[in-house]
């Protein structure tokens, strides 16, 4: 289920070390940089877990560290994420069939003394909101501590291979992935950014002026980070939707695809039903076929595409079928996916009799929206509002995305769902503003923030534009 051939991406070049990882005491195949779950999905592992009250099959969802669906024992630690574990040779990996216990050999980790990091301005997610926020932080002057649970910087960027639209300043034309590769470069080339990866923030917390975020760097140390501002550049969480059999190995959501085939070079399978044709959706349909994988039809509730009529043009250029005014009735397989049922729906959203449409397929991809990652900030006491429009609950915030905790900014789209064009403006504004904030920025930077707002408030206003701005008058204040 490896790909070997790509129009685009070169995964031999990729791919690391071989090494052996054993699941259920088999040997399996692994190359160093990629994650347990993407070894065993290459070996056609699709059933990771079973839930300990109705023995229901588990599989992976999002990919991204953000659900429970991959959690798995390793090495007798129950409970490891593994879409964000990296393999180590020799490594031991089961399923959790009952309640997880941690085995009483086990060594607890080291807490009592953690490494403690100093810096000017904590970042928290290193996607393009946040490796803009720390580039234009650290150019201000300010001292950048930069983390990221995931094994690689790049966030979004790293599973996008269509190019991008915008201005040739917001890299119109450029591949997502190549973009990643270049913010991570002007990263490494600042000597004033420190980077951590696989480092989970668990806690942001007020200490007077200080801000101190906790992290725990691979699931065994503790580490404090102190800063004068934090920005937290978290992004956001598929979303799910209500139908028969919804938990099925073989249901994804659009990103854990992207993840497996356009980052870690695995076939997510051979034939998809993709839920939802807004940009997601249409732009995954041709990623699929890039990667050789039969898209069956794109399934749109509402009674018109959702995306970009590029995107849409391409798709049924490519013989791909578009069902609007479709929904997906349930899903049918015994441990994984092995077909879906869909039907047509009226003007009140209900199935029609008579319309159900049978698709033999062993994914269903959900591409029905995400929601912005906003706990770290509700954790910290930061003021929330419901905003449909920005995909649910986000935070207040000024026009420098400063938050109503004075020293704590928000970017992309933990404060709001757009574009990858957008979160990386919004990350050049706030690692500005934050850098103000600290007391470290010139004031002679303020006037590159008003380049970046005025690039937003052109980028935002097309029509596609028009539901955020509708959503950013009910949390954006003075």
């Amino acid at each position: 289920m490896r790909l070997t051939e790509h129009p685009i991406l070169n995964f031999q070049e990729r791919r690391g070390k071989k090494v052996t990882i054993y699941f259920e005491g088999q040997p399996i195949e692994a190359y160093e940089g990629e994650t347990i779950v993407m070894a065993l999905h290459a070996a056609g592992i699709r059933v990771l877990a079973h839930t300990f009250q109705k023995d229901r099959p588990r599989g992976l969802f999002c990919a991204i560290g953000k659900c429970a669906s991959c959690l798995m024992t390793v090495n007798g630690i129950p409970n490891v994420r593994t879409c964000i574990t990296l393999v180590e040779d020799g490594m031991q990996i089961t399923k959790q069939k009952a309640k997880p216990k941690l085995p009483t050999t086990a060594k607890p980790p080291k807490w009592k003394d953690p490494e403690k990091i100093d810096a000017d301005i904590v970042i928290i997610g290193g996607g393009p909101a946040g490796l803009m926020a720390a580039i234009y932080a650290s150019d201000a002057g300010a001292k950048v501590a930069l983390l990221d649970e995931n094994p690689m910087l790049g966030g979004q960027l790293v599973k996008q291979t269509h190019k991008f639209f915008g201005k040739r300043e917001q890299f119109a034309g450029v591949r997502g992935v190549k973009i990643a590769d270049i913010l991570e470069e002007e990263v490494k080339k600042r000597e004033n950014i420190k980077v951590f990866l696989e480092t989970s923030a668990i806690a942001l917390l007020q200490e007077d002026d200080t801000k101190l975020v906790v992290g725990v760097r691979k699931n065994k140390e503790l580490v404090e980070f102190r800063g004068k501002a934090v920005i937290v550049a978290t992004g956001a969480m598929e979303r799910m939707i209500p139908f028969e059999n919804n938990d099925l190995p073989g249901i994804y959501g659009a990103g854990a695809i992207q993840t497996l085939m356009n980052t870690y070079g695995v076939k997510p399978g051979d034939r998809v039903l993709i839920i939802g044709a807004g940009n997601v959706g249409l732009i995954l349909a041709y990623q699929l076929i890039q990667a050789g994988v039969e898209v069956k039809a794109i399934v749109e509730a509402l009674p018109k595409i959702g995306g970009y009529f590029v995107h849409a043009a391409k798709v049924r250029r490519l013989g791909v079928p578009i069902l609007t005014r479709h929904t997906i009735l349930r899903a049918e397989g015994k441990e994984k996916v092995e077909r879906a049922i869909v039907a047509q729906i009226d003007e009140n959203w209900k199935p029609i009799p008579g319309t159900e449409k049978v698709f033999e397929v062993d994914v269903i991809a959900l591409a029905v929206g995400l929601r912005p990652s906003i706990e770290l900030l509700h954790q910290v006491g930061c003021q929330i509002k419901y905003a449909p429009e920005l995909g649910g609950h986000v935070v207040i915030r000024d026009k420098r995305l400063e938050t109503t905790i004075k020293g704590i900014f928000v970017a992309g789209d933990s404060a709001g769902i757009e574009e990858a064009t957008t979160a990386m403006l919004e990350g050049k504004i706030a690692g500005i503003a934050a850098a103000l904030s600290a007391g470290i920025a010139s004031p002679e930077w303020l006037k590159e923030i008003e380049k970046a707002q005025k690039e937003l408030d052109e980028f935002r206003s097309g029509p596609f534009g028009r539901k955020v701005l509708k959503g950013l008058e009910k949390v954006v204040v003075e």
